[in-house]
C-alpha cells in the first residue's frame, strides 16, 4: 500500500511516468477499505489464527482477502488525454486492460453493467463486508460471475485503481474473516456468494500460475490502453521513503483500527 501511495505521489510530482504495478503479498493479507469498520465487520480472531497480515487500504470497497491472486495497481494523471473525467468511465478504460488479460487466459470476460434499478440500490447499500460478492460499474464477470475486483482514489489529481484478480481461493477462510448476525446469515451470504464471484482456476482445464497471470495481464494492458510497459526499478533512496510511508501510515494501529 505504501508503494502505490509513493507511485501516485512521485507521479504527482512529475518524476515518474503513468505506472503500472502487479505485485503479490507475503504474509497472505486481509485488506479492507478506507471507509470500512474494523470492530462492526472485521473478525481480528479469525485474521490472527491463519496468520493473515491486515491493513487498511487508501481506496474505498469492501474486504479483499490477498492470497492465491495477483494484484494489480494504474497510476494515471486525471489529465491524461485518454482518461475520463467519471470515476466510473474511468474505471472502463483502465478495465479495458484487465478484460484483454482474462482473454489471454483463454476466458470470455466482459463488463459488468448494472441494469435495473434493484442492483444499482445494491451497489449503493452492499449487505456484505466481502469485496467479490456483488459486481460495481465496468468490473469483470465471466459467465455472470465476478473475476476480479477493483477500487480507485484520486488524489494531488492523480487517479489510483488497484485490485484483485483472483487465480484461487478458499471460500470457509475467506468467511471466517468477517462478523455476521447469526450463522444463518453467514450461510445465506455464502451460498449466494459461490453464485456471484469465481476464480480463474475454476474455470480453466489447466491451472493458471502467477508467472502466466502477469505476462497475460501485462500483454492485456498493453493491448487494451494501447502503450507500451518498460521495466521501472526503484533506487535504494525511493525504497527507502516507501518503508518511511509504511512506518508512518500502513504499519500503525491508528491507521487500520481507525473508527
Amino acid at each position: 500500500m505504501a508503494l502505490d501511495e509513493a507511485l501516485l505521489e512521485w507521479h504527482s510530482e512529475g518524476k515518474i511516468p503513468p505506472t503500472i504495478r502487479f505485485y503479490g503479498w507475503n504474509p497472505a493479507t486481509l485488506s479492507i477499505g478506507y471507509f470500512q469498520k474494523v470492530e462492526k465487520e472485521i473478525n481480528m480472531e479469525a485474521v490472527e489464527k491463519y496468520g493473515y497480515g491486515f491493513v487498511r487500504r487508501p481506496t474505498g470497497g469492501r474486504g479483499v482477502l490477498h492470497d492465491q491472486e495477483l494484484t494489480y495497481s494504474v497510476i494515471v494523471s486525471e489529465e491524461h488525454p485518454k482518461m475520463p473525467a467519471s470515476v466510473t468511465e474511468a474505471y472502463r478504460v483502465i478495465s479495458e486492460g484487465i478484460l484483454e488479460g482474462f482473454k489471454n487466459v483463454g476466458l470470455d470476460a466482459y463488463f459488468a453493467v448494472p441494469k435495473s434499478d434493484e442492483e444499482k440500490s445494491a451497489l449503493k447499500n452492499p449487505r456484505s463486508a466481502v469485496c467479490f460478492d456483488a459486481p460495481s460499474w465496468y468490473e469483470l464477470v465471466v459467465e455472470g460471475r465476478k473475476v476480479a475486483g477493483s477500487a480507485q482514489t484520486r488524489q494531488k489529481g492523480i487517479i489510483l485503481q488497484h485490485g484483485s484478480i483472483i487465480i484461487d481461493f478458499e471460500e470457509d477462510k475467506l468467511f471466517d474473516l468477517f462478523k455476521y448476525s447469526s450463522d444463518r446469515l453467514r450461510e445465506r451470504m455464502q451460498r449466494n456468494f459461490r453464485n456471484k464471484a469465481v476464480a480463474i482456476n475454476a474455470l480453466r482445464e489447466e491451472p493458471l500460475s502467477i508467472e502466466e497471470a502477469v505476462r497475460a495481464f501485462k500483454e492485456g494492458f498493453e493491448k487494451g490502453l494501447d502503450i507500451k510497459l518498460e521495466e521501472y526499478h526503484l533506487t535504494a533512496e525511493e525504497e527507502a521513503h516507501v518503508w518511511k510511508i509504511a512506518k508512518n501510515r500502513y504499519e500503525k494501529d491508528e491507521w487500520n483500527f481507525k473508527k
